[in-house]
């Protein structure tokens, strides 16, 4: 009888254990103990801008083949559209203005070095866990989380101060003030209006001077020397700062000592891929991470010589390429000291390009592809989907494509899981782990709800629906394109989130993502009959999401992202901050 069945059940069993033995390598997880962990973040890079998703006009063969090696995820989502929040929730696993780091202002970044908000000290970051697990953790690249609070050396938002062992690269953001030859981009709008006043004020004083000495005005000449010190001192109030970006902003670090200030722009590549592959090297016989935050595509799109030219997009292009090179190279790193197997590799933009960054017919931003809108924008998809690409040899399965919902935030838990950590328990946790989607254990992402944010306004909500695989979106606010029609904000150069420039829907403009991608024809009652049910419990969601957020300190506030000198980093006395420490360095050719 036994035989019977046995002989019955044979022509089942026998692909059923083959195909167990086949998925093996795909299920020993659990046996690789503490896995090293390559973060690759770019800056400003649009999701049309890679190979893998759709770009034939800019090559980035390493990138494709972290994809074709590994997971690619088609609907990879930032928390924030801006530098600053979207690397705050990054980091913390966290919506950002559940930390203070999104604004209430037009000021939605750190602005200043010598500003005090940051990434609050009682924010855990994933590298904070990591580090407690054993691992040697760095961060070589951008930061923009902030430094200082109170002095000009506590580095109380310093990355050492975050769970990184080792720093090197920028604590602020690459900006076209750090290229001499490039026209200043920080505030460019604001300091033509502080210009045109010093020129006024100005024209009056002497004006006044003039009618004086010709006798054609009287007035007495105390109240002229008080008015021409009013003119010198609004002066030197705003230029000591705005005069003087790239010493103060475009500076390199190595973890609380400067290296460069300013920063020599033509040796910035070279000697963040040393820094990068030399932490692999040292690092290698024990775990570690190492988060490599580009500089890459940021204008003003740094770029050696050997890749210029070399792209058919222009200078842009060129950047790119050079980031896609230099994505090879560290994998190449990894491969030589045999960490391939054990290393999961992960690579992402931190939001949408930046189609209103141009220099006349230059285009210097990103592209991306056939999502409507990009950087600043915190709703419509170009702003926030970004590339996602997870690459661990034997554990992830290659080749795979999943097209899901995720978030950024979700790196946390994952990388925090893998390695024998914890996530906090006194806090909300945003990101989900997602090492059962990656692998295949699991179909649906976690993410039910997710809530797209611009500044600290709501300007939509995108609902999971599981049981079906439809992806509502809902936007309450929309940013107003200028010139009408063009897609994005450029005669202000960054859409607000808020004011005139935004414009309220009631009801809201609905969309179904998996059939309109491109958010180009919004539904209603009339030609959707799930309408008021979708926005019903895309309500209730926000009603429930809402009543999870605390009232934190704003870091991003007039007050903390004003420049302060006695908080400027300086590497002689202030204000004669200048020095070159890898001057006397030779840089191997990378």
């Amino acid at each position: 009888m036994i035989w019977q069945l046995t002989c019955h059940w044979s022509p089942l069993v026998t692909p059923l254990i083959f195909g167990l033995l086949l998925q093996a390598p795909f299920t020993q997880a659990s046996t690789i103990t503490q896995p090293n962990f390559v973060l690759l973040l770019a800056d400003d890079l649009g999701i049309g801008d890679v190979g893998c998703y759709g770009n034939d006009t800019i090559r980035t063969p390493n990138i494709d083949r972290l994809a074709k090696e590994g997971v690619k995820l088609t609907q990879h989502i930032a928390a924030a559209p801006l530098c600053t929040p979207s690397r705050a929730a990054f980091l913390t696993g966290r919506y950002p203005l559940r930390s203070g780091m999104d604004a209430v202002n037009d000021y939605r970044v750190i602005f200043w070095n010598a500003g005090s908000g940051g990434l609050p000290a009682n924010e855990t970051t994933f590298a904070k866990i990591l580090q407690h697990q054993g691992y040697s953790t760095g961060l070589i690249g951008k930061w923009h989380q902030g430094v200082n609070c109170e002095s000009r050396n506590d580095h109380c938002h310093h990355p050492l101060k975050h769970g990184f062992d080792y720093f090197y690269g920028m604590p602020f953001t690459l900006i076209s003030d750090c290229q001499p030859t490039e026209t200043p981009e920080m505030d460019r709008a604001f300091r033509r209006k502080l210009w045109l006043s010093t020129q006024m004020i100005g024209l009056i004083t002497l004006t006044a001077v003039l009618g004086r000495l010709t006798g054609l005005i009287s007035v007495h000449w105390k109240t002229l020397t008080c008015l021409a010190g009013f003119s010198l001192l609004f002066f030197i109030s705003w230029f000591s700062s705005y005069g003087f970006v790239r010493y103060w902003n475009c500076i390199m670090m190595r973890n609380h000592g400067i290296t460069e200030q300013p920063m020599v722009t033509d040796r910035t590549t070279s000697l963040i891929l040393r820094e990068s592959i030399s932490f692999i090297e040292r690092n290698k016989d024990k775990p570690f991470l190492l988060f490599l935050s580009f500089l890459h595509s940021h204008t003003p799109l740094l770029t050696t010589e050997k890749f210029l030219g070399r792209s058919r997009h222009g200078l842009y292009g060129d950047n790119v390429e050079e980031m896609d090179w230099m994505v090879g190279q560290v994998l190449d790193a990894i491969d030589k000291e045999g960490l391939k197997e054990t290393t999961l590799v992960y690579f992402a933009s931190d939001h949408g390009g930046w189609l209103e960054r141009q220099e006349g017919e230059r285009q210097l931003g990103g592209w991306n592809g056939i999502y409507k809108g990009g950087k600043s924008m915190g709703g419509w998809e170009g702003g926030i989907r970004v590339p996602g690409i997870f690459r661990w040899p034997g554990v992830l399965p290659a080749g795979t494509v999943i097209a899901e919902p995720t978030s950024l935030m979700d790196i946390y838990p994952t990388v925090v899981h893998l390695a024998g950590g914890e996530v906090p328990q006194d806090r909300v946790i945003d990101g989900r782990d997602l090492l059962p989607l990656l692998r295949g254990a699991v179909a649906r992402s976690e993410h039910e709800f997710l809530f797209h944010y611009c500044g600290v306004h709501l300007h939509a909500v995108r609902w999971h629906q599981k049981d079906t695989g439809a992806v509502w979106k809902a936007h309450f606010m929309t940013p107003i394109f200028s010139p009408p029609g063009a897609g994005a904000c450029y005669d202000r150069g960054f859409c607000p989130c808020f004011g005139e420039g935004v414009t309220h829907h009631e009801p809201p403009l609905l969309f179904e993502l998996s059939q309109d991608p491109s958010e180009a024809t919004p539904l209603s009652a009339a030609t959707e009959p799930l309408f008021d049910t979708v926005i019903r419990k895309i309500g209730r969601a926000i009603e429930e999401h809402r009543r999870t957020l605390t009232p934190v300190p704003e870091q991003l506030s007039v007050s903390n992202v004003v420049w302060k000198p006695w908080l400027q980093p300086c590497c002689g006395t202030f204000p004669f901050c200048w020095c070159d420490k890898e001057g006397d360095n030779k840089l191997v050719d990378l």
